[in-house]
């Protein structure tokens, strides 16, 4: 069992709470949404401002405990939490203070998807977020971040206007394009590896708060025509359209018919950022792919569709995913795609092709920390289920299903996508050179790699 840590020069600098080992809420303060993580620190102290953020660093720092950095614990890899360190916690800073006529929100580092949604949308205003409104602001940014309106204007990240980040130093800093700019290049894509980002400030857009979007359900018997007539049809797809398609296994979901629980199927999901009115017209080619056994595809609040996934990804089951880049889908890759949507172990696991490009792809490659600018496809093969008796079954079909799409892959990956982020995770997934620039960055504001709870950039 975990030792607790002995913390009177925390308390007297510390307003918010700290939980320790044995104490009521520990166990639900350490839980994180995969249900795989099972780890138990020294200490959890949940924050609730800057303050306490560098408290708690020149706490860790002094008494040499592990580091874990919780924004909103969604990380498959279950990065939020760390065994027998300190574990410190963003999610009690909630605040949202959005400018209407700037069209900016500043954001602070405990902030779901979701309730960054709410705020903006009261203002018919957006920022490109996740795709399940429960991830946590702070981690699916620092990892770069793409959702349902990333072709229309760019990652989460791309929309970022400065960062203020409490470093190794126990320093709180900002980082924009005007200061410290070597540090803003980094934090937008190279995840948490320089520091604690306590607040973000995003550009907004105008949307919603109706919008046009939906699925569409297939079922999935050509598979394989289907992934050729998606791959003819996004090639020509504007800009305002972002999509994917799904494999998975039909729910049992009134919205379905009774003959379609527990069959395989193919989701064609999507969303047009423009006026609700036009959306039916420039989705038609995605919902005309085939004839879909259920057309769900309508207009209705960007809120309610930000969360339309949100059932498939249940907290506290196991998960483990794997993931690749397409710079283009190759009949192979189509091949191993068909065959992974047949043959899933889980009623619960799915396999998502997202269709990027678009303003993702207009910066430079070197822009920012994120590796993929090149991609128009991303892959992300989700292990689900509910046993834990049953992991190696389950770990063993999504590492087949990625070893089988390897050959037409991209080198880099998406961080914000991997399960698994041992030490020798990072310089593939960044490649050789931004790696590198990385590790610059890394030695002027963690030289000591105090921040190594994460896919894990080592100083240089």
């Amino acid at each position: 069992m975990t030792s607790p840590v002995a913390t009177p020069a925390l308390e007297e600098s510390f307003r918010g709470a700290l939980v320790r080992p044995g104490e009521p809420g520990y166990d639900a303060a350490r839980a994180v949404w995969n249900g795989m993580i099972d780890k138990r620190p020294a200490l959890i102290a949940r924050c609730t401002g800057v303050a306490d953020v560098v408290a708690a660093i020149r706490f860790a720092r002094e008494n040499e405990l592990a580091i874990a950095v919780r924004g909103g614990g969604h990380n498959v890899a279950g990065t939020a939490v760390c065994d027998g360190g300190i574990v410190i916690d963003l999610s009690p800073m909630k605040g949202v203070h959005v400018d209407p006529v700037r069209r900016i929100a500043h954001v602070q580092g405990g902030v779901t998807w979701g309730e960054l949604d709410r705020a903006t949308q009261a203002y018919g205003l957006a920022t490109p977020g996740g795709l399940i409104s429960s991830t946590g602001v702070a981690g699916l940014t620092l990892g770069g971040g793409f959702g349902w309106l990333s072709r229309a204007y760019g990652l989460a990240s791309d929309n970022l206007l400065s960062v203020d980040i409490v470093d190794a130093e126990g320093r709180l800093l900002t980082a924009s394009a005007g200061e410290h700019r070597d540090l803003f290049w980094a934090v937008r894509g190279g995840g948490g590896n320089f520091g604690v980002v306590t607040s973000f400030t995003f550009t907004l857009h105008p949307l919603g708060p109706v919008v046009f979007g939906g699925v569409a359900f297939h079922r999935a018997d050509a598979a394989g025509e289907m992934l050729r007539a998606y791959r003819d049809v996004t090639a020509s797809l504007p800009e305002s359209v972002t999509s994917a398609l799904i494999f998975l296994t039909g729910p049992p979901a009134p919205f379905l018919p009774p003959e379609l629980h527990g069959a395989p199927l193919i989701a064609i999901a999507g969303l047009y950022a423009g006026d609700a009115s036009k959306g039916e017209r420039a989705t038609r080619p995605l919902r005309e792919l085939g004839t879909a056994a259920v057309d769900l595809f309508h207009e209705l609040p960007y809120t309610a569709l930000q969360t339309m996934f949100d059932a498939t990804a249940p907290a506290g089951l196991q998960n483990y995913w794997k993931s690749h880049a397409f710079a283009a889908l190759d009949d192979g890759a189509v091949t191993a795609l068909a065959a992974s949507g047949v043959a899933m172990p889980s009623p619960l696991s799915h396999v998502d092709l997202h269709h990027l490009g678009g303003a993702v792809s207009r910066p430079a490659d070197d822009a920012t920390a994120y590796p993929l600018r090149g991609a128009e496809y991303v892959v992300n093969v989700v292990g689900t289920w509910p046993d834990p008796a049953d992991s190696a079954r389950q770990v063993a079909w999504v590492r087949d299903v990625w070893d089988a799409l390897r050959p037409s892959a991209a080198d880099t990956s998406y961080v914000n996508f991997l399960a698994d982020t041992g030490p020798e995770q990072a310089e593939p997934a960044y490649g050789a050179t931004t790696y590198a620039r990385l590790g610059a960055v890394k030695r002027t504001y963690d030289p000591q790699n105090i921040f190594r709870g994460n896919v894990n950039v080592a100083p240089r």
